[in-house]
C-alpha cells in the first residue's frame, strides 16, 4: 500500500543518524536526491484514490521536509566540529628566520668584468639569443665551410636552418657595427650556445663578455694596454700578461692572452701547470672584411676585439673544478660565495 510505504519511509528518515560527512552524504543521496527514495513514493500519487490524494501529498511534503532538516542539522553540526578541531596558531609567535640568498658566482664574475670596463668608458649592448647566419657567422667572415657552422658545434632552429641559438656575443658587435658610427667602444655580455658534450670543463651553455672598441689610429698597442688595466683591476696590480700568436677567423692578427698566476703568484701550481701563466681570453685587431661587411670605412678606422668566458673566470676565482656545478642550482653550493643584496 502507498500509505503504508510512505510511513515507512518517514520512520525510516525520522531514525537515520549520520554522524560523519561520508554517512551525511549517503543520507542525501537516499532520501533528498533527485533519484532518491521519495521519487518512488511521488510516482505512487496516481494509484491513491482522489478523495486521499490530498493526505497522501501532505506525508510526502512530511518526509521531504524532515529529510531535508535534518539533513541541514546536522551539516552545520558536522561543520562546527571541522572548525573547533582547528588548530590555530600563535599569531604573536616569532616568525621564522628567512635566509638571504647569495649571488650565483657567474653573475658575480659579470658583475665585476662589466663594471671594470665601464669605467673605461665601454658601453653595454645586448642581443638576440636566436640568431641568423649572417650575423652570427657570415658577417665575421667565416667561410661556409668553417668547422663552427657544423652541427656539432651549433644548435639550429628545427625547420630552419637559418636561424640558431648563437654561439657567441660577437652576433651582437656585428649589430651594433651595422646601426652605429665609429666611434664604439662597447662590451657585450650575454648567454651562449654550443652543441659540446657536457663534461667538468666544458658545458652546451655558458655565458661570455666580449669587447669591441672601434675609432680613428686604433693600435694593438691599445688592445694590450686596455687588456692589461683589465687584468689590474680583476686580479691585481701586481698582474702581468703576455699575449701569445693564436687565429680567429675575424681578428688579423690574433692572440691568446695569459694572466701570471693569482694563485700561487706564478711560482707554479695545479690551477696554473706549473707553468705560472693562465688564459683567460683571446683578442685581436678586427678584420678589415668585418668592418667593410658592416659598412664601416677601413681606409679611416681600425678597431679591436676581444672575448672571454664568463665560467672559466668563476672557475678560476672561486677554485670550481666542475663547471656543471654552476648550473645545478644547488643552494648548498651557492650559499659559499659573496653574500647577498
Amino acid at each position: 500500500m502507498p500509505f503504508d510505504k510512505a510511513a515507512a519511509l518517514l520512520h525510516e528518515v525520522e531514525n537515520a543518524n549520520p554522524s560523519n560527512a561520508e554517512e551525511l552524504e549517503q543520507f542525501r543521496i537516499k532520501y533528498i536526491g533527485t533519484k532518491g527514495a521519495l521519487k518512488d513514493i511521488f510516482a505512487e500519487i496516481k494509484n491513491i484514490e482522489p478523495a486521499r490524494k490530498g493526505e497522501f501529498g501532505q506525508l510526502t511534503n512530511k518526509i521531504k521536509q524532515t529529510a531535508e532538516e535534518k539533513f541541514h542539522r546536522i551539516k552545520e553540526k558536522i561543520e562546527e566540529e571541522a572548525l573547533s578541531n582547528i588548530v590555530i596558531p600563535d599569531l604573536f609567535a616569532p616568525a621564522e628566520p628567512v635566509q638571504n640568498g647569495s649571488r650565483h658566482p657567474v653573475a658575480i664574475m659579470m658583475n665585476r668584468i662589466v663594471e671594470i670596463f665601464l669605467r673605461l668608458g665601454f658601453t653595454v649592448e645586448e642581443g638576440p639569443e636566436i640568431e641568423d647566419d649572417w650575423h652570427n657567422f657570415s658577417a665575421l667572415g667565416m667561410p661556409d665551410d668553417h668547422p663552427a657552422r657544423d652541427m656539432q658545434d651549433t644548435f639550429y632552429v628545427a625547420h630552419d636552418p637559418t636561424h640558431l641559438l648563437r654561439t657567441h656575443t660577437s652576433s651582437v658587435q656585428i649589430r651594433v657595427m651595422e646601426y652605429k658610427k665609429p666611434p664604439i667602444r662597447a662590451i657585450f655580455p650575454g648567454r651562449v650556445y654550443r652543441n659540446e658534450t657536457i663534461s667538468a670543463r666544458a658545458h652546451a651553455q655558458f655565458h661570455q663578455v666580449e669587447g669591441l672598441y672601434i675609432g680613428e689610429n686604433v693600435s694593438f698597442a691599445d688592445l694590450q694596454q686596455t687588456l692589461l688595466h683589465f687584468a689590474k683591476e680583476m686580479f691585481g696590480v701586481a698582474t702581468k700578461i703576455r699575449l701569445r700568436p693564436s687565429f680567429f677567423p675575424f681578428t688579423e692578427p690574433s692572440a691568446e692572452m695569459d694572466v701570471s698566476c693569482f694563485i700561487c703568484e706564478a711560482k707554479g701550481c695545479n690551477v696554473c701547470k706549473q707553468t705560472g701563466w693562465v688564459e683567460i681570453l683571446g683578442c685581436g685587431m678586427i678584420d678589415p672584411v668585418v668592418l667593410e661587411n658592416c659598412g664601416i670605412d677601413t681606409e679611416k678606422y681600425t678597431g679591436f676585439a676581444f672575448g672571454m668566458g664568463v665560467e672559466r673566470q668563476a672557475m678560476l676565482q672561486y677554485r670550481i673544478n666542475d663547471i656543471r656545478l654552476l648550473f645545478e642550482n644547488d643552494v648548498r653550493f651557492l650559499r659559499q660565495f659573496e653574500s647577498t643584496i
